[in-house]
């Protein structure tokens, strides 16, 4: 049962965020906020797929267990294209409020993030192993947590003051997805049902692309 629920909640997530992706990207009528808001989604919906669809595979096959090694690879991937998800979306605060100048912001968003992709690559972390450490899954999601963090305090400070209704709520779905993932980081290899964090973590996702995707109707509405 639990495979079957869960593969169909993933293909119906994957093809939503790829195709709202999609959506944005031909439809954006050059309006480059957007068009970058449908990149995101797009990388975040294909980069997931990475992760998601070997563990669909495993659980209607033979189990998660014979398929260590691509759930292991997935999981690169996916954490990689995750930091590329919020370096977009970062770039989509700066054309949302029309940023301008701000270097040293940028620079330390780009710091976190090589930090974050360079500490995933390093052999400690056992992608491929049944019996990956717990400390290397902290360590680099320090950064990648930092870097959350710095984009929520940015979209919500934005928002606010911008008296922005559309996106006043983007903050919320990024600290729903840090507090549903971060469980899932400490405690899924001790305590399995902890895994089931990701159903609403994922959720969240799909709450940030919904946004942006509402938002560029309601433009074209106006127009």
């Amino acid at each position: 049962m639990q495979a079957i629920a869960e593969t169909l909640f993933d293909i119906v997530y994957l093809i939503s965020v790829v195709t709202i992706g999609i959506l944005m990207i031909k439809g954006c009528k050059g309006n480059v906020q957007y068009k970058l808001f449908g990149i995101m989604a797009v990388t975040l919906g294909l980069g997931d797929a990475f992760h998601l669809v070997p563990r669909a595979i495993a659980l209607c096959t033979t189990g998660l267990a014979d398929y260590t090694a691509p759930l292991g690879i997935g999981k690169l991937i996916t954490s990689v294209t995750m930091t590329v998800f919020y370096i977009l979306l970062y770039y989509v605060w700066r054309l949302r409020y029309h940023v301008e100048g701000k270097r040293n912001l940028t620079v330390t968003v780009y710091v976190l993030s090589l930090i974050r992709v360079i500490l995933c690559m390093f052999p400690q972390n056992k992608w491929t192993s049944a019996n990956a450490p717990l400390s290397w899954g902290i360590y680099r999601n320090i950064p990648f947590a930092l870097l959350g963090l710095l984009v929520i305090l940015l979209f919500y400070k934005s928002a606010k003051e911008n008296h922005d209704r559309s996106f006043r709520f983007m903050w919320l779905t990024i600290v729903l997805s840090f507090g549903f993932y971060i469980p899932v980081v400490l405690w899924a290899d001790t305590i399995p049902m902890i895994g089931m964090l990701m159903i609403p973590k994922t959720c969240a996702y799909v709450w940030t692309v919904v946004i942006g995707y509402q938002d560029m109707r309601k433009q074209e509405r106006n127009e």
